[in-house]
């Protein structure tokens, strides 16, 4: 049989293109909006990151998500930083979560209430994409705005307790390659994930309509 770790990477694999290729990644990435807009998109990972460290504590004896509840990948306290750095020390009282995120959120924590499975999916395509794809986000908000390197303000991408990512990968696939459940559970959870990129991706939308590039 297929390793888990191996479907649930190559049956997403569009999904995770869209994401990787959204406009405002995309946008982003080639130095096209401000600082703004980042600070903006880290807002709505604290949410999102919210929900998601919620659901880690509630689920930490689970047999199932349990073991993928490893303090090493919380980034909410860095997000936290980050936006001190990015917002001020007021920053609470601006903070609000667009509906998409809220929707993004409130999927995550459901899982997390009703279905541990469903939860790994949400933490998998995320905390692994932090660990890859993440780092191109760190490497150019250095890069444009100055930042100091993995200091305040890209906090978030920097995982001090995880000082071999490769192998943390390793690792954590060993993981999705142990977790109980016949074919039918293992699609449910590719599925899950399949969804997962498609409310990071709404995300995306929302926040590349409220910054639209002027011509």
């Amino acid at each position: 049989m297929e390793p888990f770790s191996t479907l649930l990477r190559t049956a997403s694999r569009e999904q995770h293109e869209e994401v990787s290729s959204s406009t405002f990644i995309s946008d982003l990435l080639a130095h096209r909006l401000g600082v703004d807009a980042y600070a903006r998109y880290t807002e709505q990972l604290w949410f999102v990151y919210g929900a998601l460290e919620s659901g880690a504590r509630q689920l930490a004896g689970d047999p199932v998500a349990g073991p993928f509840v490893r303090p090493e990948l919380f980034r909410v306290t860095e997000l936290e930083r980050d936006l001190e750095h990015l917002r001020g020390p007021g920053w609470r009282g601006t903070a609000d979560a667009l509906p998409a995120t809220l929707k993004y959120a409130e999927r995550i924590t459901a899982c997390a209430r009703t279905w541990p499975a469903g939860y790994i999916a949400h933490h998998y395509t995320r905390y692994l994409g932090d660990l890859s794809g993440g780092q191109i986000i760190r490497d150019t908000a250095e890069k444009t705005w100055g930042f100091s390197k993995k200091g305040d303000g890209v906090r978030f991408y920097v995982f001090e307790e995880i000082p071999n990512p490769a192998a943390f990968k390793r690792t954590y696939c060993a993981l999705l390659d142990a977790v109980p459940g016949d074919e039918l559970e293992r699609q449910r959870i590719v599925a899950e994930c399949k969804r997962a990129y498609g409310l990071n991706n709404e995300m995306f939308e929302a926040l590349a309509e409220e910054f639209p590039l002027t011509a």
